[in-house]
């Protein structure tokens, strides 16, 4: 056995030379991005958190198994890694063991014969397996020379994908040759539990003696080689995901990726727009070392699975972004420059033109690493940061490199210059006088029957009232986004709910802004409203869009305005169960609800606007196929609302689409862009005779007050 081990330790010391090179050229690579040390101060700070984080989505492969059988085939291969471990070991000790003592029978100690551990590792093993067939089955069904754009496999690095399946392959039956060897030869640690190594060894019996003893030096050192072999693939290839998840997992946004958009931030530190020594040309991500580390740790981490790109609004309605694509093609240009990323001025001197090409290619533009309409075709709806396995953050890159486009490159879509100009002389995306936004009132006042008088914010909040209620620039100024505002208020009023709003001094929270990536002008509306609220004096806040209660609950906290922030819905269905709006007339309809994206993935309010359809006599309520967190987005978000959608299908069309294929009756949601984009679409069906004139989309507060007044 000495030559066997004399062969296994060299390998072993070049395979792990290579790899350590790789991995000193990607950490080399990731520090060349900036610092995040807000990151790291989160893991450090929530230790168990972070504990439980790494239970749930690395070990217990929650978001994998959502997709129940590429799902359950992950878990069991990414288990194999783990316990076949345990086989490796056994390896290396017979390796070494035999050169020294000549009997290479080693086992672990303690628990290195115990036939559970043998049946376990031969369990592992075969389930691995069967999960490479059915990971070949699911690939070869939706190859994308089969099904185009519609397999998420599109743009993926197939081979390299083959690769590895084959790789993991041969670690399976190089084990299972070597085992049923030793298992002959009488140095198998197992005397009973390794079910699929004894029947190898059945199968290698009839060999003999001086056979089986070769193939089990053989098939020792093909064991070992495979795996070397494999560890210098994986950490040249996308497989690289099986070190980096876990990292990537570590460091993401807690809960999730989804919910407030990050602030911006210089060499780790976050902006402030009124310092004067601000450098107004490193807002944003403006070249690929821009990106922070953990930017290339997603980089890294992509397994290319193409979960984000099946579920992504923009792909599936034929325009060029793809979320997949958009971390790949930043990885690929990263690698390709990253031996140049440090040269000098004298040194690019030097370089070869079509390197220096490639150095100076921008990240974003016609003929840049990103093409424009791949950025701005982006709604943030979230769908692919909720689906992405191993936590990257997709639309953090979006909004990074939107921010540089649009403060430092004036370089974004020109209807939306219409909504930012607006947004600073008016407070509001539609321009109106600030004066229009205590219209509604003056309706609800001015009624015949059941007036009812709303309390203005005079410098304080009344004394007797418990919410603010933030109506927003929708709620406020568009039509039928006006009617869920006077639903909502109405039903608090019949609720004996004490609120009052802010009117005219009430001005837009900046989530366009911020989502266009105008990041100045966010700031300069935040602090504005901030301002307001807390010289009012105001704690408790509900709101009907569900863009503004995300900005208020999870971004204002971030430039010290911190209140307790309920949507709407949620505010609406406790005060159903407590008995104070109790829903009485039927209304027999069949009504299929949508999840607005940014109440749905980006803060989990998916039970309560059901719970109050539920409660109202007579609705029978009909899921659309995607909905919940596989919700599919109004293409409203991002700013969208205020851009033309001149690629590919409507988005709005294409949910509307879907909503038809349950034959509706209404079609509910609980957020004024959705109402605005929903009912575009509905309309349009309706004159091209492709919907029944009585359907109509309303919100959800519209039902409840619809049943209780009968």
């Amino acid at each position: 056995m000495l030559w066997v081990a004399i062969i296994g330790l060299i390998m072993t010391a070049v395979a792990l030379a290579l790899a350590a090179r790789r991995v000193l050229f990607l950490y080399k690579l990731a520090t060349v991005g900036a610092p995040a040390p807000e990151r790291i101060e989160y893991a450090r700070d929530n230790v168990g958190t972070e504990i439980k984080a790494q239970l749930v989505e690395v070990f217990g492969q929650r978001k994998l198994l959502k997709w129940t059988t590429s799902g359950t085939a992950h878990f069991f291969v990414m288990w194999a890694f783990f316990i076949l471990a345990t086989v490796y070991l056994e390896a290396y000790g017979t390796l070494i063991q035999g050169a020294i003592t000549g009997t290479p029978d080693f086992h672990i100690p303690i628990i290195g014969t115990w036939p559970v551990l043998g049946f376990l590792q031969d369990f592992i093993a075969v389930a691995a397996l069967v999960g490479l067939v059915v990971f070949a089955v699911i690939r070869v069904r939706n190859s994308p020379k089969k099904l185009g754009r519609k397999s998420r496999f599109s743009g993926s690095h197939l081979g390299g994908a083959w690769l590895v399946l084959f790789m993991i392959f041969n670690v399976i039956w190089t084990m299972f040759l070597f085992r049923g060897a030793a298992h002959n030869t009488g140095n198998l640690p197992y005397a009973s539990g390794a079910f699929a190594s004894e029947a190898t060894a059945a199968l290698l019996h009839p060999l003999g003696e001086t056979a089986n003893e070769v193939l089990e030096g053989v098939g020792l050192l093909l064991h070992i080689g495979v795996m070397l072999v494999f560890l210098i693939i994986v950490v040249n290839s996308k497989h690289l995901h099986i070190f980096t998840a876990p990292l990537n997992v570590l460091f993401s946004r807690r809960p999730d990726g989804n919910g407030p958009a990050q602030p911006l931030r210089i060499d780790g530190k976050v902006v402030d727009f009124e310092d004067e020594d601000l450098d107004g040309d490193r807002l944003g991500r403006g070249k690929v070392e821009d990106t922070t580390w953990k930017g290339f740790l997603d980089f890294y981490t992509c397994t290319e699975c193409g979960r984000c790109q099946s579920q992504c609004p923009a792909w599936n309605t034929d325009k060029p972004l793809s979320p997949k694509m958009l971390i790949i093609d930043q990885r690929d240009h990263a690698f390709k420059i990253a031996p140049y990323l440090s040269a000098t001025q004298e040194q690019r001197a030097d370089l070869h033109e079509d390197v220096l090409a490639l150095l100076d290619k921008p990240l974003v533009g016609e003929d840049g690493v990103i093409h424009p309409d791949v950025l701005w075709s982006c709604t943030n709806c979230g769908a692919c940061v909720e689906q992405c396995p191993v936590d990257i953050e997709h639309i953090d890159h979006i909004l990074d490199m939107r921010r540089y486009q649009a403060m430092v490159e004036s370089n974004f879509p020109s209807e939306a210059g219409v909504m930012v100009r607006n947004l600073e002389n008016k407070g509001n995306p539609w321009g109106m006088s600030e004066m229009k936004r205590a219209d509604w009132i003056e309706e609800l006042a001015g009624r015949e029957d059941d007036p009812i008088e709303i309390q203005l914010v005079d410098e304080k909040m009344p004394e007797d009232t418990e919410y603010l209620f933030w109506v927003g620039c929708a709620g406020a100024l568009e039509d039928r986004a006006r009617k869920t505002t006077k639903a909502v208020a109405e039903l608090l009023h019949i609720a004996g709910v004490k609120f009052a709003v802010l009117g005219p001094m009430e001005a837009c929270t900046g989530d366009p802004a911020r989502r266009l990536g105008m990041e100045y002008l966010f700031d300069m509306l935040a602090k504005q409203n901030i301002e307001t609220l807390n010289e009012a004096g105001v704690k408790k806040i509900v709101a009907t869009c569900p863009h503004c209660f995300n900005t208020l609950a999870n971004e204002y906290p971030q430039l010290g305005g911190t209140y307790e922030v309920v949507h709407h819905t949620q505010l609406l269905a406790k005060l159903v169960d407590e008995g104070k709006l109790v829903p009485v007339t039927p209304i027999e309809e069949k009504i299929t609800y949508h999840d607005p994206c940014f109440l749905g993935r980006h803060n989990k309010v998916y039970s309560q606007p059901r719970d109050i359809m539920a409660k109202v006599p007579g609705v029978k309520a009909q899921e659309m196929h995607r909905h919940k967190e596989r919700g599919f987005c109004c293409g409203a978000g991002g700013a969208r609302m205020w851009m033309e959608e001149r690629i590919g299908k409507r988005i709005n069309t294409e949910r509307v689409d879907e909503a038809l294929t349950t034959d509706p009756d209404t079609i509910s949601t609980a957020c004024p862009f959705c109402l605005v984009m929903l009912g575009d679409s509905i309309n349009e069906k309706k004159n091209a005779g492709e919907a029944k004139e009585t359907l109509e989309v309303v919100d959800v507060s519209q039902l409840l007050i619809k049943s209780i007044k009968g």
